[in-house]
């Protein structure tokens, strides 16, 4: 089979159905749950200040793409991004048991991504490659660079690197795991856009291919990793005030360095899944050349957001809820907002890092919405798909646009009804998809993008994570919550939605409501065991 084939042989795999789920553990064995905080024992480490609470750029701004002027790249300042990207927002504990959560959301909040800095040397920072522990808000010296730059300033930037371990969430989800890794990625890379901006700063992706990634991160030295917790290298993201000059790029490339530590003990035993390892295989991207940003169309600026919190403090208070009330309402300005928000513009976080054509579209299950009748409806996130939707989507639809909303906002009624019993079965009959104020199902351009190369299966899912990571925290400053929905139905989606091919394929389901909180839990601050270092 080619690589086409066996990602397309993986999707169809992975499917959960009506009368039958992927494959998966058949039981979880929550003593060997994998340890969700990766060191490197014997790299040396670099304790970073907590300094979030002195950035003042409110939410209602950057999410208008308004920026601060660009804060310093040094250590101080990537103390900060790394905090509000993948630093920890709380700890939770019920009974005996205590886990953390973090900015970046994860599915089942077991954390498949790492994140590793490589820069040259700086203020407080040698030059080299390091690795991010959230737990300890901490930098490891995984690797050290051999050759001093010649004297002058450092880079203007520097590129952040993410990979996932996929026994991670395998060792919950099985097959489908693969899946949740990619999710993660988008709200990865969104939860670093949206940090950045707090900063002043831009993130552009990088064209580096997986394997070049892997090598320059260290991902390839396997002796350095107990067998079945290796991570896989996903994306080189560069952070910084301005566009990474080529000249920059190759010098922290091509610069000789020294590894230094060995990848800690995950869980005592790993079971692996050949379906996995074939489709990470099949999807593994090459290098390419740097990527023509995308034209988009002239929009006017995101709705105005009345939300007054910082950046900061909005990002440090998300969290994924578990359970709505199934009676609060959204104003349907404030959904109209929302969905604005999901619509890429230059300049304004977390799309404009994506540098891409939006291949990923919405189904939108309305329930709540005030003056929306309950029903479901279409978002076309690019005009220009409005077509290939409509013949995708086989049924007759209504396809109506929505007069109420703005005329730039490509919402459409496909059909009125009460669909809340349809998103609670399609959700794995989970009672948050139909207890919320509405709920979204992901429709990806799936044949379109694949035809251009295997690896782009990936950049879907991640493409989908961006979106959810946009509806999270657009959630948050509603006075909402969100949450992410990884198991659904997915063929009895499409058959609900007249989809009789691979054109289009759901890959993601996300929900939007009133929370119940658990009363039952404990809440503790993220870092008290680090007050000390708060600056």
């Amino acid at each position: 089979m080619t690589a086409l084939e066996l990602v397309y042989a993986y999707h169809q795999q992975s499917k959960h159905h009506l009368n039958g789920y992927a494959p998966g553990p058949g039981g979880l064995d929550w003593a060997n749950q994998p340890d969700p905080f990766r060191v490197f024992t014997g790299a040396p480490g670099i304790d970073l200040r907590l300094a979030a609470d002195a950035e003042t750029a409110l939410f209602s701004g950057i999410r208008g793409g308004e920026r601060p002027h660009p804060a310093p790249v040094d250590l101080a300042h990537l103390a900060v991004l790394l905090e509000l990207s993948f630093g920890l927002s709380a700890w939770k504990s019920y009974g005996d048991a205590r886990w953390a959560l973090r900015c970046n959301p994860s599915s089942g909040n077991l954390h498949p991504t790492e994140c590793y800095l490589i820069t040259d040397a700086r203020a407080g920072l040698a030059g080299g490659i390091y690795h991010y522990v959230s737990r300890d808000h901490r930098l490891e010296q995984r690797a050290l660079d051999l050759e001093t730059a010649a004297a002058g300033p450092p880079t203007a930037g520097l590129v952040l690197a993410l990979s996932s371990i996929y026994w991670r969430e395998a060792w919950k989800y099985g097959l489908r795991a693969f899946r949740y890794c990619q999710h993660d990625l988008g709200h990865a890379i969104a939860a670093v856009a949206y940090a950045a901006a707090v900063l002043g700063w831009q993130v552009t992706r990088l064209p580096w291919g997986d394997a070049v990634l892997a090598g320059l991160l260290g991902l390839d030295r396997a002796d350095e990793f107990p067998p079945g917790h290796q991570e896989a290298a996903d994306v080189a993201l560069w952070v910084g005030p301005a566009v990474p000059p080529a000249a920059e790029l190759t010098r922290l490339r091509q610069q000789p360095r020294r590894f230094q530590g060995r990848a800690n003990l995950l869980s005592r035993d790993y079971r692996h899944w050949s379906g996995i390892a074939t489709v990470h295989e099949a999807a593994e991207r090459p290098e390419a050349a740097l990527p023509v940003a995308t034209q988009h169309p002239s929009l006017p600026p995101p709705a105005a957001n009345p939300c007054t919190l910082t950046a900061a403090d909005l990002i440090r208070q998300r969290r994924s809820a578990q359970e709505f009330d199934g009676a609060t309402p959204l104003s349907a300005q404030r959904w109209f907002a929302m969905l604005d928000a999901l619509l890429p513009r230059a300049g304004v976080p977390p799309l404009d890092a994506w540098n891409g054509p939006p291949r990923v579209h919405l189904a939108l299950f309305v329930h709540r919405v005030e003056g929306i009748a309950p029903g479901l409806y279409c978002l076309a996130r690019d005009p220009a798909a409005i077509h290939a939707l409509r013949s995708g989507l086989g049924k007759a639809w209504r396809w109506e646009p929505l007069e109420a909303a703005p005329a730039h906002l490509p919402l459409f009624c496909l059909v009125q009804g009460d669909a809340r019993a349809a998103a609670r079965q399609l959700a794995c009959h989970q009672d948050i998809a139909a207890d919320s104020a509405f709920a979204v199902g992901m429709l990806a351009d799936f044949d379109a993008a694949l035809a251009d190369g295997p690896w782009h299966y990936r950049e879907l899912f991640w493409e989908c994570g961006l979106i959810g990571q946009i509806l999270y925290l657009e959630a948050e400053a509603a006075g909402l919550r969100g949450t992410g929905i990884g198991c659904f139905f997915d063929d009895a989606v499409h058959d609900l939605l007249g989809i009789a091919d691979t054109r289009w394929q759901s890959l993601y389901h996300f929900t939007v409501g009133g929370p119940l909180e658990d009363q039952r839990l404990q809440t503790e601050p993220p870092y008290a065991h680090l007050e000390t270092r708060a600056s």
